[in-house]
């Protein structure tokens, strides 16, 4: 299982990396999580350089692929080149974004006529590209989740554990990042946003 955790300059640290912390709570042999770049390194929006764990293009071959957002994600969209080397199938990819992450998605034609979730910079961006935005942390369908606010990235990496592992592990991770003495609450308030778009 190959999780690619889209990551380009200009990246938000809280959406990528904290969903490649929970993710990473997951210890399985063939369970590999990585931050895929469309370089071999890329600097933060504020000044955090990382290095690229995969390029863009084995995201095409991931069972699952988390878009993260960023201050340049506009750039990202407009960069014919860029967005070529993405090329991501909902029929046997799990795909979820986050935050402005949501735009790339739009301007794939990855959501069509699904409603999506984005922060309030993004929000005219995706409307205008075509996709109704909603008023709400997390919305999946399919095989397709998006994610709105820096602090939604827990429930993308609960989302993708819970379809690929299970709701017992993703209760797990969860319960191990949770803040001490809101363990419990907090592991059941994900739980009720992301339960009602897992499969039965």
């Amino acid at each position: 299982m190959h999780i690619a955790i889209l990551t380009f300059d200009g990246f938000n640290e809280l959406d990528s990396l904290i969903a490649l912390g929970i993710l990473h709570r997951i210890q399985r042999p063939g369970w590999r999580v990585s931050l895929c770049c469309p370089t071999p390194e890329v600097t933060s929006m504020n000044g955090v350089t990382v290095r690229a764990q995969s390029l863009l293009e084995e995201a095409r071959t991931a069972d699952a692929v988390i878009v993260g957002s960023g201050v340049r994600t506009r750039e990202v969209v407009e960069d014919a080149a860029l967005m070529a080397r993405l090329a991501l199938d909902p029929a046997r990819q799990l795909i979820a974004a986050q935050c402005s992450g949501t735009l790339v998605l739009a301007k794939l034609g990855l959501l069509g006529t699904v409603p999506a979730c984005t922060d309030i910079t993004t929000k005219p961006w995706v409307q205008a590209a075509g996709v109704e935005v909603l008023n709400q942390p997390f919305y999946a369908r399919g095989h397709v989740a998006t994610a709105g606010g820096c602090l939604a990235s827990p429930y993308l990496a609960a989302w993708v554990i819970a379809r690929s592992e299970g709701l017992e592990a993703a209760t797990a991770a969860l319960h191990y990042v949770a803040p001490v003495g809101e363990k419990e609450a907090y592991v059941a308030n994900a739980l009720r946003l992301i339960g009602p778009y897992l499969p039965a």
